[in-house]
């Protein structure tokens, strides 16, 4: 249905676009610095599904009616905002707990790492628009079953970005293992913290019609 260039010229535009610095990006890197990779993995599914609904919303026509709905659209941009400001602080204020490596992880901290990562980009306007403005364009209309290369697209995008995420999660637990003063962790933490806080001001603006 879809042509393989036009599946590859896709892959390329949602790579740039996950690589670009984002409220993704800067939490998952605080996360997995003092949680470990094994938390920082299950934020990335929780990512990885909120995607997927987006996706999914996309094939049944539900992201063209945020897109298209003032109210809609502003009630998930602020509620990002005030989510990704909440995450920052929550990543500040807890800067110098840091789990070890080997540390057991209890389902609790699992289960709060999956949903932060859910709701994060359930409530980022963007990704629906990502959704209504860009996959229009690698849509092949003559070939029909809209809605089956929406989902083929989606799915292409979600993957891309969660091995992006993966990657910055393993980069960061990395880190942590070559930086043993935990002093440098927590200033290290803190930064990504104010990353993260400049990062929901600027989304603010960005987002704005």
């Amino acid at each position: 249905m879809i042509a393989p260039s036009t599946l590859l010229a896709f892959a390329l535009t949602c790579a740039v676009i996950e690589i670009t610095p984002g409220p993704n990006m800067a939490w998952l890197a605080a996360l997995s610095l003092s949680r470990g990779w094994r938390i920082g993995l299950t934020a990335v599914a929780g990512v990885a599904l909120g995607l997927s609904a987006y996706g999914i919303a996309a094939s049944l026509g539900v992201a063209a009616i945020i897109g298209n709905s003032t109210l809609l659209y502003e009630a998930l941009r602020w509620g990002g905002v005030a989510y990704l400001l909440w995450l920052a602080w929550d990543a500040w204020s807890t800067a110098d707990e840091i789990t070890t490596d080997h540390a057991v992880v209890g389902d609790h901290e699992r289960a709060s790492a999956f949903r932060r990562g859910l709701i994060t980009n359930l409530l980022n306007p963007k990704a629906a628009v990502f959704y209504v403005a860009m996959l229009p364009d690698f849509v092949n209309v003559g070939a029909g079953r809209i809605a089956a290369q929406t989902l083929t697209l989606s799915a292409i995008y979600v993957v891309i970005a969660t091995l992006i995420h993966a990657g910055i999660v393993m980069s960061a637990a990395q880190l942590r293992t070559i930086i043993v003063d935990p002093a440098k962790v927590r200033r290290i933490r803190r930064g990504l913290a104010l990353a993260l806080a400049a990062i929901a001001i600027w989304f603010a603006f960005s987002t704005m019609r």
